[in-house]
């Protein structure tokens, strides 16, 4: 039997994709585990318990139309890079533009928070539509060599016949979260404090010159 710790996270997190990739899809199958084929480009947002290795997790997710207009589209940007914990970005392995779009918003996702200044964002790319592997223009090597350069995790799916593989993707953006967060609560290492240290009492000689 499973022991579920009793301490709780929320994080919040960004599916971001083309229209026809399937973000809708891929959300609404992690959520319900139903494939629904047919969604218009609306703006959702969710919430959603799961447990991940024994661990109870709140989900907000934001399913966030695309836009062209630069200027809306940084504005926006913004705004979800302020508010996600996490980002899903989706592109169909049957559309090369979709794809390309993927690589442009990692570069406005980090550019944003590099602007902002604000921490690492953790980022899943999900090449989605794995089923029509008939149709496919964007390889999977493909895939894998922009997560590597970008250091993002990255998964190949199809929304339409597989939910564990849907699955896989939320919860190892999760745990990318996690170890995120993790990171950022560790105490400054040895070398940092004494580092800090001799900056200080290296003022202190220069006031007292």
């Amino acid at each position: 039997m499973t022991r579920l710790s009793t301490q709780k996270m929320e994080a919040n997190i960004v599916v971001l994709g083309t229209d026809n990739v399937g973000k809708s899809a891929l959300t609404v199958r992690f959520l319900t585990r139903r494939f629904i084929g047919e969604y218009g480009d609306i703006e959702s947002i969710y919430s959603h318990n799961v447990i991940v290795d024994g661990r109870e997790q709140t989900l907000n997710i934001w399913d966030s139309p695309y836009t062209q207009d630069l200027s809306t589209e940084s504005s926006l940007c913004e705004k979800r890079v302020q508010w996600a914990d996490g980002f899903v970005l989706v592109y169909s392995i049957c559309d090369r533009a979709s794809f390309n779009t993927v690589t442009r918003l990692i570069q406005t996702i980090k550019t944003t928070k590099d602007y902002l200044g604000l921490e690492k964002v953790p980022i899943v790319i999900v090449g989605n539509k794995r089923d029509l592997h008939h149709r496919r223009t964007v390889l999977s090597e493909e895939g894998r060599l922009l997560a590597l350069a970008a250091d993002c995790q990255f998964y190949e799916v199809s929304a339409a016949e597989n939910y564990h593989s849907v699955l896989m993707v939320f919860h190892g953006l999760v745990d990318r979260i996690r170890e995120s967060r993790s990171v950022m609560k560790k105490p400054a290492g040895i070398k940092s404090i004494v580092k800090s240290m001799s900056a200080v009492f290296a003022r202190k000689r220069t006031d007292s010159l």
